[in-house]
């Protein structure tokens, strides 16, 4: 839940109408540092970028790695936009710095939503003024920011984690958006995933950036809604420092493992917010040749039209489970492959299990969460991964898009 006392100090929050979104609903939003923030970013690596990616990255390089005002809309992807889509963040990035008091690179533009739509500038422009009095640091304030980058989302992401570090309290806090369009493939320095964490702990962003890229490897990048890696992708960790408490490659241990935590939390959200689903779906694959076999096993099953499409049926089809493991360019010894659903063993050795019960295990898929457990019988290998069923209501969500 959130509330203003598991806020990290040292952020503002807020978020108004601009008039980008069709229905109406709140489009424009900021987080504040006032003192500002040191930063850490991962970007899609989608070789088409929108233009906030690009302006991001030259902002951060150009202000030390620090951040004062993240400015985001929602209801247009600024992407394939060409140089008139630059010139607009750079824009609207001049206009927050003027209403929010920073220099222009200490701001960092996110966009979402449609891809090759002109970004309007001056919604944008003339919202400024409400939106900088709009901004607070109370629950109030972060939940509207929540709300407000959604596009096709059907309900706010968000995560809290504390730590205690030198006698101090630290806390992390999370905001994502994403429903579709999801499978991140993330490298440092229409549908989308965005999502910003904040800490008042103290870091350099060197150390920012190796805590951020470690906690995204397995929770962001070990999701898949529908196999389609966005141009907008972007993960934002900023640290105000207002806690106190300053981190360290000696005495990081404690947070790194709680913004895991707020990670993992946030990327099994966005599966199970995941566009017309209706069941979320770990992935356990284990004994496979490596760990990077175990990754390419669970994305050729989380990209299977066929397993998704069995799994909205609730139909315990095993055979589909194996053929995507066969296909998906990992060590394979059929002979030694056992699938399980929850304790329902259905596979052994490669085969129909002898105590295959169909129907106990059509039970266990009507769940709105159940786990897929695959046993490759080969090494040390590993991976949890996490992704959703396909329905009818996907197609229909993805067909009228932008009609």
């Amino acid at each position: 839940m959130d509330t203003t006392s598991s806020l990290p100090r040292g952020f503002l929050w807020g978020a108004v109408r601009a008039g980008i979104k069709p229905s109406g609903r709140a489009d424009l939003s900021a987080i504040v540092a006032p003192h500002t923030a040191t930063a850490a970013a991962l970007y899609t690596t989608n070789k088409i970028q929108a233009a906030p990616l690009l302006i991001d990255r030259r902002h951060l390089a150009a202000n030390g790695g620090r951040v004062h005002t993240v400015l985001i809309n929602a209801g247009n992807a600024n992407c394939a936009t060409g140089e008139a889509g630059i010139t607009a963040a750079e824009e609207c990035c001049e206009a927050a710095a003027e209403a929010f008091r920073c220099a222009p690179q200490a701001v960092f533009p996110s966009s979402t939503g449609i891809i090759g739509v002109p970004l309007p500038v001056e919604k944008v422009r003339a919202a400024l003024p409400a939106l900088r009095a709009a901004v607070g640091d109370a629950a109030e304030y972060f939940a509207s920011v929540a709300a407000a980058i959604m596009t096709t989302d059907t309900r706010p992401k968000t995560a809290h984690a504390n730590v205690h570090m030198d006698g101090k309290q630290v806390r992390i806090a999370g905001i994502a958006k994403g429903a579709g369009m999801i499978h991140p493939q993330l490298a440092a320095p229409h549908a989308t995933m965005l999502v910003y964490l904040c800490t008042d702990a103290a870091a350099e962003p060197p150390l920012l950036q190796k805590l951020l890229t470690a906690a995204a490897e397995t929770s962001f990048n070990r999701i898949s809604i529908d196999g389609d890696t966005s141009t907008n992708d972007t993960v934002l960790l900023l640290a105000s420092g207002a806690s106190g408490a300053t981190l360290s490659d000696s005495n990081s241990s404690p947070f790194a493992e709680a913004l895991s935590e707020v990670c993992t939390s946030l990327a099994k959200q966005i599966v199970a917010d995941a566009e017309g689903a209706t069941h979320l779906v770990e992935l356990n694959i284990r004994g496979a040749a490596s760990d990077a076999d175990a990754l390419r096993i669970a994305k050729a099953i989380a990209h299977s039209p066929l397993v998704k499409t069995a799994w909205a049926g609730s139909d315990p089809n095993w055979g589909r489970l194996i053929a995507a493991a066969g296909y998906s360019g990992a060590e394979v010894d059929p002979a030694r492959i056992t699938i399980r659903l929850g304790d329902l063993v259905i596979c052994e050795r490669g085969g129909r299990s002898a105590n295959f019960d169909e129907a106990a295990a059509h039970r266990y898929l009507t769940q709105p969460e159940f786990a897929v457990d695959i046993d490759l019988g080969l090494g040390e290998g590993a991976c949890r991964f996490w992704t959703c069923d396909l329905t009818r209501e996907y197609v229909s969500i993805n067909a009228d898009y932008s009609t």
